[in-house]
Parts: structure tokens; sequence; C-alpha cells
């Protein structure tokens, strides 16, 4: 008797989940069709606007699964609606999202020219013409304060999460407590204590250490409740693996449980910097506002994106309105490379 052996590179194990053309044109004939009878109840009915129509669309498509039951299998009409309700569901999420980012662009993108992001403001008004002066002060002020923050918050951040998940000391719940408080204080209340403490008794004057202090304060909830999730994660038999080798508690957290959440941690960081970016209440009361380009951050004022949003807007001109905008523009942006940057670290060499 012989036996043939099929080689394991000529077996292809079938995919009994994957899409067929046939299922994704039955999901788009779906949503076509809730489309036009979104479109005939726009125009029947007091509906108007593009989330009108998007009201009727959700409302096709309930009607429209729940006929659609009676006339085909029931695994495949449940398949069906399903998927058009996770669609329909993310396109919900989105709406708010897409409407921000829209709203923000189009109204900053007046402001906009050649030297934008390269001059400041030290010889333009807020109402002058928009091909004058810029933001190159507030960016540059944003970003170093965002800097001294980081280095001030995201290691005590890690550190108390540390201290909460892996040590478990006597005092973990009092650390957990008191993150947890923080979290409530209002931004406002972190300025007025900078200011007391910093602006006042150290430095008499407004400074960008004092601004970042007081976004640091702002931060540390974010990141430590954050950064306590993310370690969570971490599977029990990773550490066990590691103590029985004869790894000590610090080598395991240091060379085990920290780099298998590394994504996690740098995630809990820049939602912790998105958390504080466009502050301004603090700001006001910390570093103030400066219309020259600067960078020295132990004395003097200096300027950041919020508070040049909040002084061009209170000019109330139509050219300082659309500079506001602008910067609004240009703060969303700052954000969108932080996260993309961040993430792309965080991705690199995944599973080393």
């Amino acid at each position: 008797m012989t036996t043939t052996f099929v080689p394991d590179t000529l077996v292809k194990p079938g995919r009994p989940w994957r899409r067929t053309h046939r299922s994704t044109l039955a999901t788009l004939g779906f949503m076509a069709v809730a489309g036009l009878s979104s479109t005939g109840i726009v125009a029947v009915t007091g509906l108007a606007g593009p989330l009108g129509w998007y009201v009727g669309f959700v409302f096709s498509l309930a009607v429209l699964g729940f006929l659609g039951s009676f006339f085909r299998d029931r695994v495949v009409a449940v398949d069906l609606f399903a998927t058009v309700l996770i669609c329909t569901a993310f396109m919900t999420v989105l709406i708010p999202w897409v409407s921000i980012f829209y709203s923000v662009i189009k109204r900053g993108a007046p402001a906009f020219y050649k030297g934008y992001l390269t001059t400041d403001m030290l010889i333009t008004s807020s109402g002058e013409a928009l091909n004058l002066g810029g933001l190159s002060h507030a960016i540059v002020g944003t970003l170093l304060m965002l800097t001294i923050a980081s280095l001030i918050c995201i290691p005590l951040g890690i550190i108390a999460a540390i201290y909460i998940v892996e040590i478990k000391g006597r005092f973990a719940g009092v650390v957990r407590f008191l993150t947890q408080a923080m979290s409530g204080v209002p931004s406002i209340v972190a300025g007025l204590f900078i200011y007391a403490t910093l602006v006042i008794l150290v430095f008499h004057s407004f400074s960008g250490i004092a601004g970042a202090c007081a976004l640091a304060i702002l931060m540390l909830p974010t990141v430590t409740r954050t950064a306590e999730e993310v370690l969570k994660l971490v599977p029990d038999h990773l550490r066990a693996a590691s103590y029985a080798l004869g790894a000590s508690q610090a080598q395991t957290t240091f060379r085990v449980v920290l780099p298998s959440v590394r994504s996690g941690l740098i995630t809990a960081s820049v939602l912790g910097l998105a958390r504080v970016a466009g502050e301004t209440a603090p700001l006001l009361l910390t570093s103030g506002y400066f219309i020259k380009l600067t960078t020295n951050v132990r004395e003097g004022a200096i300027g950041s994106l919020p508070t040049y949003i909040f002084s061009t807007l209170g000019a109330g001109t139509t050219e300082a309105v659309t500079r506001a905008w602008g910067g609004a523009c240009v703060l969303l942006i700052l954000i969108l490379i932080l996260f993309i940057g961040a993430r792309s670290l965080g991705g690199r060499n995944k599973g080393r």
C-alpha cells in the first residue's frame, strides 16, 4: 500500500468568514436602496439637509432589514443586517469628528499664506490684513511647554502606575484615589495653584516653565490612569515565567512588562498631551501671552496656540476671528502629527 504525502505548501485552508463578492454586492445594494428611500423620505417629510437625509437613511436601513428577514435565509439576513448596522454606527460616530474638522479647516484656511507659520505678530495687529503676521511664536511656545510638561509628567505617571499595578505598595490605594481626584480638578485651579506658588514666589513673573508645570498637573491623571489600565492587560503568566527564570521584580517590570505594553504607554502619553494642548485658562495665569517669537522659558511671558486663539478671537474683527480659526486648525494638525508619530514609534519592531 502506497501512501502519498501532500506538501503543506499545497494545502490551502479555507476561510469560512471571508466575505464573497456576492455578499459585498448585496450589502452595497442594500445600502443603495436605503439611500434612495431616504431621498424619498426627505422629499415627502420636513427633514432637510445632510443630517435629515442621514436620519432617513438609518430609518430605511432598519425597515429594510426587518422586511428582508422574511424573504431570505435567517442567517444571511442577520449577517447582512449586522454588517450594515455596524457600518452605520461607525458613520454615526464619525459625523461629529468630520463636522469639527470640516468647520475648522473651512474657516481657518483663509488665514494661511506663505509666511503664516514663520512670522510672529510683533509688528502686526490682529485686525490687519491676513497676508501679514503669523503664529510662529505660538507654535514654538506650545511645543516648548508641551515638551517640558512631558518630561515632568510622563515619567511620574508611568512610575505611579507601576507602583499601583506592579509593586502594589501600602499606599497604592491612596495614590489611585488622589489620581482620580486630580482628574476632576478644573484647569483654572491648576493655573491658580502654579500662579500662587511659582509665578509669585519663585519666578516673580510669567514664564514658560510655570505654564509647563500647570499643564503637567493636568496631564498627570490622564497618563497615570491610562498607563495603569494598560499595565493590567499584561498576562500574569509572563511575570510568573520571568520570576521562574530567576529575574527580580525590577528586571521583570523593566525587561518584560514595560516592553510588552510600549505602544499602550505611548498612547497614554499622547492622550495626556492631547488633554492639555488646548488648555487656555492655566496658561493665561502662568505663561501669559507674548506676541514675539522667543525660546526663553525661564523668565518672561511666552506665546502659545491657546492664548493666541483667545487673544485674536477677543479682538472681534473679521480678520482676527479668521486668525483664531487658523490657530485652531494649526493646533489640530499639531496634535494629529504628534499622534501619528507616537503610533508609528509604538508600532515599530512590534513583537521583537
